[in-house]
C-alpha cells in the first residue's frame, strides 16, 4: 500500500489535515525564530528589493504546480465517481434486460445480479480502502457471463435483448477494472517529493525578507505556510477516490439494492 493511502486509511483524515496545517506553521514559526537571532533584520533589509522580483517568480512557479495538481486531483476524483455510477446503470440496465427471457433464466440473472451488487458493498468496498479488489465479486462476475454465455435465445426480441445485455455486461467489467485503477493508484511520488521540497522553499524564502516587526512577519508567513498546507491536505484528501474520510461511498450500488430484492 503506498504511504498516502496508508495514511489515508489509519488516520482519520480531518485529522490528517490538522497534523499537516499544525506541522506546516510550527515548523515556519521555530524556522523564523532561528533566522532572525543569527541573521539579522538590517543585514536581510538591503536585499528586499530583488529579493521582492525573485519571491513573485518563484511564487508564480510553485503556485502554477500546486494548482495544477489540485484540479488534476479533483479530475481523477470526479471521474471516479462518474464510473462508479456508469458501473451501477449498467448494472440496473442489465436486471431491466432480463425481461424477456425465460423465467428460470431470468430469475437467475437476477439473483446474480443482486448478489454481485451486494457482495460490491460488503466485500469489495472495504478492500478498495486498500486498493485491493475481492475474488467473490471477481467469481460472480464471471458466473453471470457463463450464464448469457450458455443462454439460447429462441425468440427474435431475446436474441436482441441478448446482444444488448451482453454489451451491457461487457461495459460493467469495464468500468469496475477502471474503478479498481482508480483505488489503487495515486499521484507519482515524485510530483509529491517536487510539491513538499517548493513549499520548503516558497516558505523559507519569505524569511529572507528584513522587516522589523516579528509578530507582522510571523503571521504573513504563518499564513502562507498554512494556505499551502490546505492545499497539499486537499490533494492528499482526494487522491486515492475510495479512500478517506472524503471517499467515494457506495451509495449507487446501495440504493439499487432495495430495488433488486423487491423484484
Amino acid at each position: 500500500m503506498p504511504f498516502i493511502q496508508f495514511m489515508l486509511f489509519h488516520v482519520p483524515t480531518v485529522l490528517l489535515g490538522f497534523l499537516i496545517i499544525f506541522i506546516y506553521i510550527f515548523l515556519t514559526t521555530i524556522s523564523l525564530v532561528i533566522i532572525r537571532k543569527y541573521y539579522p533584520c538590517n543585514r536581510r533589509k538591503s536585499h528586499n528589493d530583488i529579493a521582492g522580483f525573485i519571491f513573485a517568480t518563484l511564487g508564480v512557479i510553485y503556485a502554477v504546480i500546486l494548482a495544477f495538481t489540485v484540479v488534476v486531483t479533483w479530475e481523477q476524483f470526479d471521474k471516479a465517481d462518474e464510473i462508479t455510477t456508469k458501473e451501477a446503470n449498467c448494472i440496473a440496465s442489465l436486471y431491466q434486460n432480463a425481461t424477456p427471457f425465460p423465467a428460470e433464466f431470468r430469475q437467475q440473472i437476477k439473483n446474480e445480479l443482486t448478489q454481485y451488487v451486494s457482495t460490491i458493498v460488503s466485500k469489495e468496498w472495504p478492500k478498495m480502502a486498500r486498493g485491493q479488489r475481492s475474488s467473490e465479486v471477481e467469481e460472480i462476475q464471471h458466473k453471470i457471463v457463463r450464464l448469457y454465455s450458455s443462454f439460447q435465445p429462441k425468440a427474435e426480441n431475446q436474441k436482441i435483448f441478448l446482444t444488448e445485455s451482453v454489451k451491457k455486461m461487457n461495459e460493467a467489467s469495464e468500468m469496475r477494472r477502471l474503478r479498481l485503477v482508480y483505488a489503487a493508484t495515486g499521484i507519482h511520488s515524485l510530483l509529491y517529493a517536487i510539491l513538499i521540497a517548493g513549499s520548503f522553499i516558497t516558505i523559507a524564502f519569505t524569511m529572507l525578507f528584513g522587516t522589523e516587526n516579528y509578530i507582522e512577519q510571523l503571521i504573513m508567513t504563518a499564513s502562507l505556510a498554512a494556505m499551502i498546507a490546505f492545499a497539499l491536505f486537499t490533494i492528499i484528501a482526494l487522491d486515492y477516490p475510495f479512500t478517506g474520510t472524503f471517499s467515494i461511498e457506495p451509495d449507487v450500488f446501495k440504493n439499487m439494492l432495495p430495488t433488486l430484492l423487491a423484484n
